[in-house]
């Protein structure tokens, strides 16, 4: 996912983004432990949304608490 498909995104679509991702993180994890994963490299791209979904919402906190 990229970051300028997130940007739009209210923050409860972010946090429910999240949480889809950590599930997933959570699913690869298993996968990979048992030997059935298809594609290692979803992974990397699941970590990666991760901390990008994350760094935004520590932008808009820190933009809220200027404002504030």
């Amino acid at each position: 996912m990229k970051t300028k498909d997130l940007r739009p995104q209210t923050d409860d679509q972010i946090a429910t983004t999240l949480g889809e991702m950590k599930r997933e993180q959570f699913n690869l994890r298993f996968q990979a432990a048992t030997g059935q994963m298809e594609k290692p490299a979803r992974v990397r791209e699941v970590r990666r949304t991760i901390a990008k979904i994350k760094t935004l919402q520590g932008q808009r906190a820190t933009v809220a608490t200027k404002e504030a």
